[in-house]
C-alpha cells in the first residue's frame, strides 16, 4: 500500500486530531487509506471512520487497506466539499474529527495515464474523478489566451504566465496540444532560464494552475473547510496538510476568521453581525516533518499541517 501513497505527517495527524475510541472521524482525502488506517487504529475497538475520496481508484485501493476494520470504515465516492451531504446521507449529525491531506498522491503522479505529471508523457487529463468534467487538455485547446494567462498566474503564481499563455496558443493554432509531453515542451520553451527554473522544471507552476482550474481544488477547499467546521463537536479537531501557498493561505484565513468570530467593520463601535467566535486555532504555526521523513520521503517537504478545535 505504501507503493500506492505514502502519507506524510502520520504520527503529527494522530496527535492533532486526539484520536480515541467511540469517535467518529472523516478523512476527505482517502487516498490509499494511510492516514484513515491509523486513524481506525488510535480509534479502536469502536471509533469509526468515514473515508472520501473522487479518485475510484484509491477508494479500491483504501478498501483492500482498510478491510481488517470491518464496518468501521465507511468509504464513499465523492468530493470533500459535499461531506455535509454526505453525512447527512449517513444519518451522523456530527463529528470529532476531520482530516483533508491537500494536493496530489503518489500514485496519481506515478500513474503517467493519469496525467499529472510533465516528467511521464500522456494524454493531458489532471481530473481528480474520470467520470466527470472537463480535463486539462480541453482547458488547454479551448481557453482564451487571456483566459489561459489568469489561469496560470492566479493558480501557479507564475510570473511568466504571459508568456506562457501565448506560447500555448501559438503551438495549438498549429495542432490541439495533446499530451503532457508537448505541454511541458511549450511551457519550457517559453520560460527563460532562472534561478527558480535551475531549482524546479518550469512546467511546475503551469502544471499546477491547471490541476488546481480543472478540480476547483481552492473553491472546495473553501468550502469544505466551511461547512466542516460546522460539522464538529465542542472539542472535534480540523486537521488539514497542505502542500503550496494557496492551500495553506485558505487554510490559516478560514480557521482565523472561524476564531475570530465577528465579521463587522473594523470602525464599527459596536458588534453588529452577532457571529460568535465557534473555533480555537490550535497551531499558531504549521507543523511539519522533520528531516528524518524528509530523507526517506521527499514529498513531505513541503506539507503544513494545520490544526483548529471548535469550541
Amino acid at each position: 500500500m505504501e507503493v500506492f501513497h505514502k502519507p506524510v505527517l502520520v504520527g503529527e495527524v494522530i496527535a492533532s486530531l486526539q484520536c480515541r475510541a467511540g469517535a467518529v472521524y472523516v478523512d476527505g482525502t482517502l487516498g490509499g487509506g494511510g492516514h484513515a488506517f491509523e486513524i481506525l487504529k488510535n480509534s479502536a475497538p469502536d471509533g469509526r471512520l468515514i473515508g472520501i475520496d473522487a479518485d475510484g481508484e484509491a477508494l479500491r485501493e483504501a478498501r483492500k487497506r482498510l478491510a481488517p476494520f470491518g464496518d468501521r470504515a465507511i468509504l464513499v465516492k465523492g468530493n470533500f466539499a459535499d461531506m455535509e451531504t454526505m453525512l447527512s446521507g449517513l444519518n451522523i449529525e456530527k463529528v470529532e474529527g476531520i482530516l483533508l491531506d491537500l494536493g496530489v498522491s503518489s500514485h496519481q503522479l506515478d500513474t503517467a495515464e493519469r496525467g499529472f505529471s510533465f516528467t511521464l508523457d500522456a494524454p493531458l487529463d489532471m481530473r481528480m474523478d474520470q467520470s466527470r468534467g472537463e480535463s486539462a487538455y480541453d482547458l488547454v485547446n479551448i481557453l482564451s489566451e487571456e483566459e489561459l494567462k489568469g489561469v496560470i498566474r492566479k493558480f501557479g503564481e507564475e510570473r511568466m504566465a504571459g508568456r506562457v499563455a501565448r506560447a500555448i496558443v501559438r503551438r495549438r493554432a498549429v495542432a490541439p496540444i495533446r499530451t503532457t509531453g508537448e505541454l511541458a515542451g511549450v511551457v519550457a520553451g517559453a520560460v527563460p532560464r532562472s534561478a527558480d527554473t535551475a531549482r524546479i522544471h518550469p512546467a511546475t507552476r503551469t502544471f499546477q494552475a491547471l490541476r488546481i482550474a480543472v478540480n476547483d481544488e481552492l473553491a472546495n477547499l473553501d468550502r469544505a473547510i466551511t461547512r466542516g467546521m460546522e460539522r464538529l463537536k465542542p472539542g472535534g479537531r480540523f486537521s488539514v496538510i497542505t502542500f503550496h501557498s494557496l492551500e495553506d493561505r485558505i487554510v490559516k484565513n478560514a480557521f482565523r476568521a472561524g476564531e475570530h468570530g465577528c465579521v463587522c467593520p473594523p470602525d464599527f463601535p459596536v458588534c453588529a453581525c452577532g457571529w460568535k467566535p465557534v473555533m480555537k486555532v490550535i497551531t499558531r504555526k504549521p507543523v511539519v516533518a522533520g528531516e528524518t521523513e524528509i530523507r526517506d520521503n521527499p514529498r513531505a517537504r513541503s506539507a503544513k499541517l494545520r490544526t483548529a478545535e471548535r469550541i
